[in-house]
């Protein structure tokens, strides 16, 4: 039976370019809809710029030009670049759209019909300097609930807590740096808190629905509570003038906050192509639609798509999504992308530098996986991987006998040997490697692919095409081994064609075929078909030109701005590490390193000389993970973000007095230029600072933090 799927992937915010972490998502989702399509589903694929919020305001108020025209050409930037990494939509569209405010208006007014609205006078904080009442995401400090540091107003990117801009601690103004200023204003709230949200939601979000992952429905249940703690909270729904968004009804001056009405963005996105392709809308959006919905997102913004998304919908009488599948994020060389480094990677300027896109397509593909652990570009790799699979293995098959076929037989194929080993081994592995493209887990599906590439290579290497040709007489056995082979070429091509469809169209023009669908896996070119001159396929991965890619996205570290100034940079540059789902301030993996704080001495050291001092390299860093040791009882392994400066980790002896968990987002300070020392956990690169009673015992460790504003990689003199 035929299915009807909507496929969605989380919508860039319109202020930024895209980049590699970005296209993780993308590309996990495009391989998903591409499969779904050669399988024959009925399956759509909408996405849209997330165009509103304060940002984009600022932004196209900067540069002397409307919103709209700001928005309009970053869509087009957008566009350009997904493109260019064969992200096949069916509709990209705009979140600033009539479809999109018709939903939105829609399911405001369906969800106050049901009491679910409720407006409030609160107290919202205004920034003195800029005479503007200050977004969420436009106020930071530290997090009311694990003590993270520089945390945004609306949610901790540390613990996941949501809470209420007042709840912060020390908040500042990431636009002026100025300590805002509370004033009362009226504001429209989505009560999430409403028994019936909960119970919906513990129902929706639990175990035995099947959709969420098992690590994301954990997290639901955290931020749930159980039955009777109530720890879902009101959701602040509306925004003050000047804004840019879509003015509330009957409300003048309000304006729905970007986050309300952005994942509504999937349907203005579908509505919009409805309209164009002559489809009905609610054939997969009205309640009891028996089409599927999916979500692919980043993992930092779970809470909004499993939480209040869902809740909205079902609460306005819309279906909910199927299944919400969320990924993690990319770490490149093991640490954080990095512009000083040049691993903060645009898709323009891979483009740019004439890499192959499939390249890249491939190695994701390679390493992801249903779960939400994060994945690695490893540069060295990427290089080895696409030179030994796609080149080596893959085209290598083709290459090795295509040109005797056009040569010495007119180029067509003689009948091809189904009993063989090979040929047996695509038919038993396609129906697996069919069921890891549907659970997602296209590293799995690769290494199946993989080692019928191998069987296929080994059976070229058993016939040697290349020596039949020398000897007379062996004219059938060339013909039939040539074949044979490039049989087997077009099923492993059939098999990649989600990951990779550009050269499967290649192989198709080569092949003189129709489009490949997936019930041609099994089935022979009739002997007597007719193929078109082999010409090349892919080209090798060379190290200079990721070299290029590197040094043409290197940027020399800018002499240290003032706190303020470095937080309203991120948010107007980069809010799509909060609406995205591939932020590039993704966790890392990180050179192992170690330091138990030593025990305070009884009375002050002897004292030493200026230069002395000057000779240690003191670091801010952000604990951007912690867990525990395993078979050290009182360490702890912390994963520390150096900003610009890259990534260390360390193990602390301060398990006693602290909670691994607790310890997450919470700024230190480290000793960045110890010598490196060899444990048994691994090498040590580093040390963080604490103080001790002397006793070294809870609660008499205390590990050392700076103020708020403090940035990680500032030096500390």
């Amino acid at each position: 039976m035929t299915r009807k799927i909507l496929v969605t992937s989380a919508l860039p915010y319109a202020n930024g370019s895209i980049h590699l972490g970005h296209l993780v998502e993308y590309i996990q989702t495009d391989v998903w809809v591409r499969f779904q399509k050669m399988r024959g589903n009925a399956c759509w694929y909408v996405c849209a710029d997330d165009t509103h919020g304060t940002p984009v305001m600022l932004r196209a108020e900067k540069e002397g030009i409307s919103p709209e025209a700001l928005v309009e050409r970053v869509r087009g930037e957008h566009m350009r670049d997904f493109a260019g990494f064969h992200v096949g939509f069916d509709n990209y569209y705009s979140t600033h759209s009539e479809e999109t405010r018709h939903f939105a208006n829609e399911i405001y007014r369906r969800l106050k019909d049901k009491g679910l609205i409720e407006a409030r006078t609160i107290e919202q904080y205004f920034d003195p300097v800029k005479s503007i009442f200050l977004p969420d995401r436009f106020i930071k400090g530290e997090c009311p609930q694990c003590h993270a540091k520089d945390q945004y107003g609306d949610n901790c990117e540390a613990c996941g807590a949501a809470y209420a801009p007042t709840d912060l601690i020390e908040p500042y103004s990431a636009v002026s740096g100025a300590k805002p200023e509370l004033r009362h204003s009226e504001h429209y709230f989505f009560r999430l808190s409403d028994p019936r949200c909960e119970e919906f939601l513990r129902a929706y979000t639990g175990k035995d629905s099947g959709v969420l992952q098992t690590e994301a429905g954990n997290k639901m249940q955290e931020w749930l509570g159980e039955p009777g703690e109530h720890k879902l909270t009101d959701w602040d729904i509306s925004r003050d003038a000047p804004y840019f968004g879509f003015e509330i009804p009957d409300a003048p001056g309000k304006y729905f906050y970007v986050w309300l009405d952005a994942p509504i963005g999937y349907m203005g996105s579908f509505k919009n192509l409805c309209d164009r392709q002559g489809m009905d809308f609610d054939e997969y959006w009205k309640k009891d639609s028996a089409a599927e919905l999916y979500h692919f997102i980043g993992k930092d913004i779970l809470y909004f798509h499993a939480l209040f998304w869902p809740a909205e919908l079902a609460h306005a009488d819309y279906r909910t999504p199927t299944k919400i599948f969320a990924h993690g994020f990319l770490t490149v060389d093991g640490a954080k992308m990095s512009k000083s480094r040049g691993t903060f990677i645009t898709a323009e300027s891979y483009l740019a530098q004439k890499l192959d896109p499939e390249w890249l397509r491939y190695y994701y593909a390679a390493k992801l996986s249903a779960s939400m652990e994060d994945i690695d570009l490893n540069l060295d790799d990427f290089i080895a991987r696409v030179n030994s699979d796609l080149v080596g293995k893959f085209v290598n098959i083709a290459s090795r006998s295509a040109g005797f076929i056009s040569k010495r037989f007119g180029g067509r194929l003689a009948p091809c040997d189904v009993e063989l080993p090979a040929w047996q081994a695509v038919a038993k592995h396609a129906p697996s490697i069919a069921e890891h493209f549907e659970a997602r887990e296209y590293g799995k599906a690769l290494r199946e692919i993989m080692a019928l590439a191998d069987a296929a290579n080994q059976y070229v290497d058993s016939v040697k095409p290349w020596e039949l040709a020398k000897q007379e007489g062996r004219e059938l056995e060339l013909h039939a081994a040539c074949s044979n082979a490039l049989n087997l070429f077009r099923q492993i091509a059939i098999l990649l064609k989600p990951v990779l469809p550009a050269l499967a169209s290649k192989v198709e023009a080569f092949f003189n075929c129709a489009p490949f669908a997936w019930n041609d896996v099994g089935q022979p070119l009739a002997a007597g078909h007719e193929i078109n001159p082999y010409q090349h396929l892919m080209t090798r991965a060379d190290k200079k030109q990721i070299d290029a890619l590197v040094a043409a996205n290197r940027e020399s570290l800018a002499p240290a701005e003032a706190p303020a100034e470095v937080a309203a940079e991120a948010i107007a540059s980069g809010k799509a590490a909060a609406t995205s789902s591939t932020t590039s301030s993704a966790k890392t993996t990180m050179t192992e390193s170690a330091a138990t704080p030593a025990a305070a001495a009884p009375s002050v050291s002897p004292t030493i000389a200026i230069d002395d001092f000057m000779k240690l390299d003191l670091r801010i860093a952000r604990i951007a993970d912690a867990g525990p040791v395993e078979g050290a009882e009182k360490l702890i392994r912390l994963s520390l973000d150096l900003g610009p400066l890259g990534t260390r980790q360390v193990f602390a002896g301060i398990k006693s007095a602290y909670d691994p968990a607790s310890l997450i987002g919470r700024m230190t300070v480290m000793v960045a230029n110890l010598a490196p020392r060899k444990m048994r956990f691994g090498l040590s690169e580093g040390m963080v600072l604490a103080a001790s009673d002397g006793e070294g015992g809870a609660p008499g460790i205390y590990l050392l933090a700076p103020d708020a504003g403090a940035q990680p990689g500032m030096r500390v003199k």
